[in-house]
C-alpha cells in the first residue's frame, strides 16, 4: 500500500514537472537594476576604473518546451572612469536605451525557478547624451553598439532577481578600440 502511494505522488510530481516544461507561458513585468561598467581600451585614452550606473525598463517572457525568449527595453546610465592621454581622470556617463533579446530555459517547479540566459543587446544612445568631466573631443563616439549578454535568474512567484555579464562587440569610439564590459544584477516584478 504504502510503495503504490510513494509511486502515485512520484508520477504526479512527473507529470507536473513535463507539463511545467512543455505547458506555453507568458509573463510581462519591471525591472531595475545596477550596472558596474568598464570601458575597455587598447590604448591608454581610457582605463578600466569600475563605475556604478543603473537601468530601469520592462521585460516580457514567452516560453514553451522549456525554453523561453525574453526580450527586454530598459533605459540605462553606464558609467566608467577615464584617463585621458595626459593622465587627468574623469568619468565618462554613457545614457543609452538598450534592448536584449535572451533565450534561455528554467529549471523549476511552479512559482520557483532558476534560469539561465543569453543572447544580443542592442544599445542606442539617446540625444547624443555622453557627459565627461574632464573637456575632450567626443564627436567620434558612436550613437549605437552590439553586445553579448548572459546570466543567471531566480524566480520566485513573481519576483525576479537576475545577475548578468555584458560584453561590447562593437567599438563605442569611430577611431580605437573601445568596448564597455558590465556586470548588472537587477530585480523586477511580473504583473502577468
Amino acid at each position: 500500500m504504502k510503495k503504490s502511494i510513494l509511486t502515485l505522488i512520484c508520477l504526479i510530481a512527473a507529470i507536473s514537472i513535463s507539463q511545467a516544461q512543455l505547458f506555453p507561458t507568458f509573463k510581462v513585468g519591471l525591472k531595475g537594476g545596477l550596472g558596474f561598467s568598464s570601458l575597455r581600451s587598447e590604448g591608454r585614452f581610457l582605463n578600466s576604473d569600475t563605475k556604478t550606473g543603473f537601468q530601469l525598463g520592462a521585460w516580457g517572457r514567452v516560453g514553451i518546451a522549456g525554453f523561453h525568449v525574453q526580450p527586454e527595453a530598459y533605459y540605462a546610465s553606464k558609467k566608467v572612469g577615464i584617463q585621458t592621454e595626459d593622465g587627468q581622470n574623469g568619468d565618462a556617463t554613457f545614457k543609452s536605451f538598450d534592448v536584449p533579446v535572451l533565450l534561455g530555459t528554467r529549471i523549476g517547479l511552479g512559482p520557483i525557478g532558476a534560469r539561465i540566459q543569453a543572447g544580443p543587446v542592442f544599445s542606442f544612445g539617446q540625444n547624443e547624451d555622453i557627459s565627461f568631466t574632464k573637456p575632450a573631443e567626443w564627436s567620434n563616439y558612436k550613437k549605437s553598439s552590439t553586445g553579448i549578454i548572459g546570466g543567471i535568474g531566480a524566480d520566485i512567484s513573481s519576483f525576479t532577481v537576475d545577475l548578468r555579464y555584458e560584453h561590447g562587440l562593437s567599438n563605442l569610439n569611430e577611431t580605437g578600440n573601445q568596448k564597455i564590459r558590465m556586470w548588472t544584477i537587477g530585480v523586477g516584478f511580473s504583473f502577468l
